[in-house]
């Protein structure tokens, strides 16, 4: 079933979430209140088998390692770093697996990164055409999963789409940066950018801070659910 909204042909960048009942980790979710996990990578080793590497915050990380090792979805983890307040693990997801490896072995597509928190996964992740995208939603439905399309980046010749930008926001943020209205002190005022884009300072302003929002969103905090433009 197409999914709307994606052109044929071109990658995309794509925001999914999916029930946490339905996905790895959804017995240490439920028994480990406040547990936010960041993924990093994460790579299928056949198709039954996957292994991520995630940074977690708890308030009791004994409370998450007792959870994990009795997580039937989990087949061992090791703690590779600890910065006190949260922690890097390397993991074996074994169970409820079957949306990623459908995902990272039959549709070539790439995890960016995802978040799980409560009761939800959301992932951010980058097929190679609108065809990977559909496919991938024609095997969640037909599997009985739920696979939520939040958002949906267009890949064009630029790079503006990996981080959600539209083409005007990255245009703006561009030209902040080469008139140095970034640099402290500053060498360019909103307004010098308004002149130039021969546009409002109002909407300088505001492709500023949407383009801000969207940079800090797709690049380091995948779990908001903050609405795009």
């Amino acid at each position: 079933m197409p999914v709307p909204g994606v052109c044929p042909g071109m990658s995309t960048i794509t925001e999914v979430e999916f029930p946490a009942s339905e996905f790895a980790l959804r017995d240490t979710l439920a028994a480990v209140p406040g547990l936010e996990l960041d993924v990093l990578r994460v790579a299928a080793h056949g198709e039954d088998r996957v292994l991520p590497h995630m940074w977690a915050r708890a308030d009791s990380f004994d409370a998450l390692d007792d959870a994990l090792r009795e997580d039937s979805s989990v087949d061992g983890f090791d703690v590779l770093d600890d910065l006190g307040e949260e922690r890097l693990y390397r993991m074996n997801w074994v169970g409820q697996i079957r949306v990623i490896v459908h995902v990272l072995l039959e549709e070539d597509a790439t995890v960016l990164d995802a978040h799980g928190e409560d009761d939800h996964w959301r992932f951010r992740i980058l097929f190679p055409d609108r065809d990977a995208l559909s496919a991938t939603y024609d095997f969640a439905r037909e599997a009985g999963l739920s696979f939520d399309v939040r958002n949906i980046y267009e890949l064009d010749q630029t790079r503006h789409g990996f981080f959600g930008l539209t083409e005007e926001q990255h245009e703006t943020l561009l030209m902040a940066l080469d008139a140095g209205y970034y640099e402290v002190p500053r060498k360019a005022t909103a307004d010098d950018l308004a002149d130039g884009l021969d546009i409002s300072h109002q909407a300088v302003s505001e492709r500023l801070r949407r383009g801000h929002g969207s940079l800090v969103k797709n690049a380091l905090a995948i779990g908001t659910d903050e609405p795009d433009e």
